[in-house]
């Protein structure tokens, strides 16, 4: 399928790895011009290599984390107008709601709601005046049933959903959609420390862990990177304009829900 987005410019963020290189490389085989973002430079660079090398279009990267007030400077002054927005960044921490404090809340609050809040509210208008735009947020499985041990996930996601919910539908008569994917477990970085953390609670191997939780996912496996990139393409193309303030779950149906 055509999507319509040859030459648009794409920003997406914590793209060097995981599920943001997914969606970058999707974007880039449909022929979107691409910012890329992530805090290490290394894995920026290679990546972006790859994808200039693959798919031949422009490339522009912004080593920085977007979470702090000065990365966001950096990464939205090297973006300029963009069409497409991605917002992504690392979930924070698994833990017990017993030790959390407020430090660790405002982190969790600035990481996955208030970045792209702050996102959303500096490259929107641009998309409104030129009466078309596309914002996809990575968000979580989480806020759609809750995961005890990621409570700050939980909490900050769930927060940027309701922003979505709203803002969302004060916008798409000028054109832009915002909508969220929500990712259950995928073979990324984060899966990885994750079933590494439960193999040291329960004493297990890593492997044993994994193939535990691959049992509990009616696909029977964990999810592809390049397959949750398809899906953001596609909510990113022309043909998505009338989804709007959706919260999207690729989970191999690990939900167990009708609605």
């Amino acid at each position: 399928m055509e999507l319509g987005i040859k030459g648009k410019r794409a920003l997406v963020c914590a793209s060097s790895k995981g599920l943001g290189r997914g969606c970058a490389e999707a974007l880039a085989e449909a022929g979107a011009e691409l910012i890329l973002n992530a805090r290490g430079a290394e894995a920026l660079e290679a990546t972006a290599a790859h994808i200039r090398s693959t798919y031949g279009v422009t490339v522009t990267t912004v080593a920085a984390d977007i979470t702090t007030p000065d990365g966001r400077a950096r990464v939205l002054e090297a973006a300029g107008s963009v069409d497409i927005l991605v917002t992504n960044a690392g979930g924070p921490p698994p833990g017990s709601w017993q030790d959390w404090n407020r430090d660790a809340f405002i982190a969790a609050l600035d990481a996955n709601m208030l970045t792209p809040v702050a996102l959303i509210q500096a490259l929107v208008p641009g998309m409104m005046e030129r009466g078309w735009g596309r914002v996809v947020n990575i968000t979580s499985q989480s806020v759609k049933s809750p995961i005890p041990v990621l409570g700050l996930s939980n909490s900050a996601r769930a927060g940027l959903t309701g922003f979505v919910a709203g803002t969302s539908r004060q916008v798409a008569g000028q054109g832009v959609t915002i909508n969220n994917l929500l990712p259950g477990i995928h073979a990324t970085d984060r899966a990885e420390s994750l079933d590494g953390g439960v193999a040291k609670a329960q004493n297990i191997t890593i492997e044993q862990a994994r193939e535990n939780r691959q049992a509990t996912i009616p696909a029977g496996r964990y999810g592809t990177a390049a397959e949750f990139g398809a899906a953001c393409a596609f909510l990113c193309s022309v043909h998505a304009g009338f989804i709007v303030g959706q919260n999207i779950l690729l989970d191999g149906g690990a939900v167990n829900a009708t609605l």
